[in-house]
């Protein structure tokens, strides 16, 4: 694990961010935003991520509103090419911790994104929940799990991008797949959130990302 800094700002079209120099597995992540809103402490091949309370990433389909605090930290892909990008996600959830959530993005701006947790639902069960935005949200609440810790996977041919989890890191569940309409630059993240008003605390571990798409779209796996 490294951590160097995350500090200067630097923008790309519409992403705005700052920089860092964080390694987790063979993925470093270069780019930062909203980490004045959480805590990170690494330990080997790992980080663990504490967002503060009242942090989402969601763009209202209903009313349009907008909340953009999530900690999230990036690494830049050249979507032209085939990848897959997987994450082992933990999350600390507490009875209180309604909409906690450990989460990867695959993100080009503010508007435009695609999230992908293990997030707690109203009743307190952990679901796989996707969230694709295009100027609004949706919000796709997937299979309730009892898993303490799952995988999260995005994989793209260039062509249709899958969403993918595991809860063994063997056997891939797909919840959503769809044509790839991201720009050649493309961001993929880890991030935490915590809507509710207790801190929420993610360890992220596993971290991978492979210049090859997966075998089947319905499989999901390498």
């Amino acid at each position: 694990m490294v951590l160097v800094s995350c500090g200067n700002k630097a923008q790309t079209v519409n992403f705005v961010a700052d920089d860092c120099d964080i390694t987790l597995g063979n993925v470093n992540f270069t780019k930062a935003i909203n980490l004045d809103k959480a805590e990170l402490t690494a330990s080997q091949d790992s980080l663990r991520m504490t967002a503060q309370p009242g942090t989402d990433y969601f763009r209202s389909p209903s009313d349009g509103s907008v909340i953009a605090t999530s900690p999230i930290i990036f690494t830049e892909v050249d979507n032209t090419k085939p990848f897959t990008f997987t994450a082992k996600v933990q999350p600390d959830y507490t009875p209180e911790g309604t909409y906690s959530a450990g989460t990867i993005y695959a993100y080009v701006d503010e508007t435009f994104w695609q999230k992908f947790a293990y997030e707690q639902d109203e009743a307190g069960r952990h679901r796989a929940v996707t969230v694709r935005t295009m100027e609004t949200s949706d919000d796709n609440n997937h299979q309730a799990l009892d898993s303490k810790a799952i995988y999260l996977r995005f994989s793209s041919d260039t062509k249709a991008f899958g969403c993918y989890y595991s809860e063994d890191g063997k056997t891939w569940n797909m919840v959503k797949l769809y044509k790839n309409n991201y720009p050649a630059k493309l961001h993929l993240g880890i991030g935490t959130q915590s809507p509710s008003k207790d801190s929420h605390s993610c360890l992220f571990s596993e971290v991978d990302l492979q210049p090859v798409a997966v075998n089947n779209f319905r499989e999901g796996a390498l």
